[in-house]
């Protein structure tokens, strides 16, 4: 896919990434960088006497493949300038080692700038699981490029 500018985007527009199994790896990578030994994560043992029966996936990992997902798309690849938060992030339902995800991503507002070289984007994130079912989605806004603020920056 090639990349779009702030221009190429119209509200209600969807993008669907590939899918993506996570893996045992994942999990424990995770629980590595970001400290998280949580027994629910990471004792298999202790994950059976839970609500969930096994083990779940830090809902955070379930954030970082949103945005390696969207960078698959390959839409924001020439145009991004800067991601300026995540809001509203909600864990419908866990993750498992073994679920396979994808992302949808949709377009919920476009704002030109005032010099017309970028605008902001707005993003509905929905992660969803290979039963069809949300198990994460929010909101993130991003600021991108326009096509003249692409052809100033190439100058």
């Amino acid at each position: 896919m090639s990349t779009y500018y702030l221009e190429d985007f119209a509200v209600d527009q969807a993008f669907q990434s590939g899918g993506r199994t996570i893996t045992e790896a994942d999990l424990t990578f995770f629980s590595m960088v970001s400290g998280d030994w949580n027994p629910l994560h990471v004792d298999a043992e202790f994950a059976k006497t839970t609500r969930f029966g096994q083990r779940v996936v830090h809902g955070a990992l379930g954030i970082a493949i949103s945005t390696g997902m969207l960078h698959e798309l390959g839409i924001f690849h020439d145009s991004v300038i800067a991601m300026l938060g995540l809001r509203n992030w909600n864990f419908l339902a866990p993750l498992f080692v073994n679920d396979t995800i994808h992302l949808k991503l949709t377009i919920t507002s476009v704002d030109l700038g005032k010099s017309g070289n970028s605008g902001k984007l707005g993003r509905r994130f929905q992660l969803i699981n290979q039963h069809g079912e949300v198990v994460q989605e929010g909101e993130s806004d991003v600021l991108v490029l326009t096509h003249q603020g692409a052809e100033k920056r190439k100058k």
